[in-house]
């Protein structure tokens, strides 16, 4: 089989990028011809470093890097990263067996679906997010703070001032959703799913669409270890991008209703506001080894309070796998994981709710007994690179199966050059 993986990135410079990443490496060490195509110019992940995995960049920019105008306009539609990409198909060895795509909105464009739905073989799209659905991508209200309700790209939809910057990009966004609604048409996309949430929520969400859903954990790439002891940890952390819609201010101000302090590992639009609340401390962004570090050594939980629908942040099964507590939205897709009351809390995003759960979290006893919950139920069936591999190989064959006969291992490996493993 030969899989292309296409990204924008090829570093984990966030949730989606890591997936890919790792999905790559996954497949490779699982014996599957992997072709990363990498969008944007930049850091290689030494993840990518594989025999079975051939890296190809398209060495376009990021439309955050290009003038405001230039940005807008290849944002709605890329012509000559079509042109690039569809070359970089047809320079393949050997054509692809099915391709899944990551990420499509700082560089690529709607125009590269047309590319790909013309291969004739299966196109997968993991659900990160849902700019497939909406302009935003969030399917928040960033006017109100709270979750949409409405139907995307509808006259109520276009006239909301829902967009984080402003209205104008609102109207850039509204024009690229539109023409990637052109773009695929009645193209069929198969949909990878990360939360049970997302697949209740895509049918009134995703009307309209030829898609075929499949549900599919992202993977956690942590070796199984010791527990933490997270009741000798002295703060309530908080890890990822400091932003309103992901919460970051709710774990400042319930920790400090709490009387504990509150850390914080990454960087954001938040973080001058942070940064002079009483209790808070910043650490900025560190490495996944420096962060698994601080986890281990300060946090009595992990707090992921999203006010957005967010699918699944990995921060949370990485805590869950280090037998920390966590404290998680009911809104987000990693509540999903967390059993209230045994691996940690499952609590409404507001100030109120998370710091009667942090009050509870005061308790070592309670501390110890979630920690321990945590760690045995999510090593009980862990999400590994393995068995990630093998369920993207399960829907990949689903896909494929009954096509034309397709090269064998060993005329792959040729035409790539692989080593033998």
């Amino acid at each position: 089989m030969h899989v292309v993986i296409l990204a924008e990135f090829a570093v984990a410079s966030g949730g989606a990028e890591k997936v890919a990443v790792e999905s790559a490496r996954g497949l490779a060490e699982a014996g599957v011809a992997v072709s990363f195509i990498q969008a944007i110019d930049g850091p290689v992940d030494p993840l990518l470093d594989h025999p079975r995995i051939n890296r190809i960049g398209l060495g376009l920019a990021d439309v955050w890097s290009l003038p405001a105008w230039k940005g807008a306009v290849t944002g709605i539609w890329h012509g000559e990263a079509a042109r690039r990409l569809a070359a970089a198909l047809d320079a393949l060895p050997v054509p692809a067996d099915c391709i899944h795509l990551h990420q499509w909105t700082r560089a690529l464009s709607p125009a590269v679906l047309p590319v790909l739905l013309a291969r004739g073989v299966p196109v997968t799209l993991t659900l990160h997010e849902y700019f497939l659905a909406c302009p935003n991508g969030l399917y928040y209200r960033f006017d109100q703070g709270e979750p949409c309700a409405l139907k995307p790209l509808s006259a109520s939809c276009v006239a909301a001032a829902c967009d984080p910057k402003s209205r104008l990009h609102k109207m850039v966004r509204v024009a690229r959703s539109a023409a990637m609604r052109t773009a695929i048409g009645s193209g069929r996309l198969d949909v990878v799913h990360v939360c049970d949430a997302s697949v209740a929520r895509a049918g009134a969400l995703l009307a309209g669409f030829d898609l075929r859903h499949h549900r599919l954990d992202n993977p956690v790439r942590t070796p199984q270890g010791a527990p933490a002891d997270p009741a000798q940890g002295d703060a309530i952390v908080y890890v990822g991008r400091l932003t309103q819609e992901k919460g970051a201010d709710l774990v400042a101000e319930a920790a400090r209703k709490a009387g504990m302090p509150a850390l914080f590992v990454g960087a954001g639009p938040l973080e001058d506001r942070l940064r002079a609340m009483p209790g808070v401390e910043l650490l900025g962004w560190r490495s996944p080894a420096e962060v698994e570090a601080v986890l281990r050594a300060r946090a009595r939980a992990v707090c992921a309070p999203s006010r957005w629908y967010e699918t699944g942040p990995l921060t949370v099964y990485e805590a869950l796998a280090a037998g920390i507590p966590v404290v998680a939205s009911a809104r987000s897709g990693a509540s999903e994981k967390v059993v209230d009351g045994v691996s940690g809390f499952v609590v409404e995003p507001d100030v109120d709710a998370l710091a009667t759960a942090f009050d509870r979290l005061a308790d070592n006893a309670i501390v110890h007994r979630t920690g321990q919950g945590a760690y045995e139920r999510y090593w009980a069936a862990p999400m590994t690179l393995s068995a990630y591999a093998d369920g993207l190989i399960r829907i990949y064959e689903a896909q494929i199966r009954g096509t034309a006969p397709k090269l064998s291992r060993q005329k792959i490996d040729s035409a790539f050059n692989f080593t033998a493993r």
